[in-house]
């Protein structure tokens, strides 16, 4: 709900990473692995900014940013293909309006 993020093994209760204020204090709403790039996810926040993060480029700030203007986003989930070396990755966005948004991820994020 403060926008923290903690990244967790399941053989222990305190996290092995933490990011305090990752989103400016907006709540996240969605957050989920890439399919095809095991070090990379995506967290959607409360005022439809979408944050990538690429662990093996930085483990201090997401490599990248976008806001979606158009209008609010209330969830996210991706769609890929990750038995496919083809690095096809999507996002898939639900807007408040009942719309349904799909946006391709750029191939550096997405490629095994």
């Amino acid at each position: 709900s403060d926008g923290s993020i903690r990244l967790h093994q399941m053989t222990s209760e305190y996290p092995l990473m933490q990011w305090n204020d990752s989103t400016k204090g907006q709540p996240i709403i969605a957050l989920q692995w890439a399919l095809t790039r095991p070090a990379v996810f995506f967290a959607l926040d409360a005022s439809s900014n979408i944050y990538i993060w690429d662990l093996l480029e930085s483990d201090l700030l997401p490599v990248a940013k976008q806001t979606i203007p158009s209008e609010k986003v209330v969830t996210m989930t991706l769609l890929g293909e990750p038995e496919k070396a083809n690095g096809l990755l999507g996002i898939v966005l639900a807007k408040e309006s009942g719309e349904i948004d799909i946006q391709y991820v750029k191939k550096k994020w997405a490629v095994p």
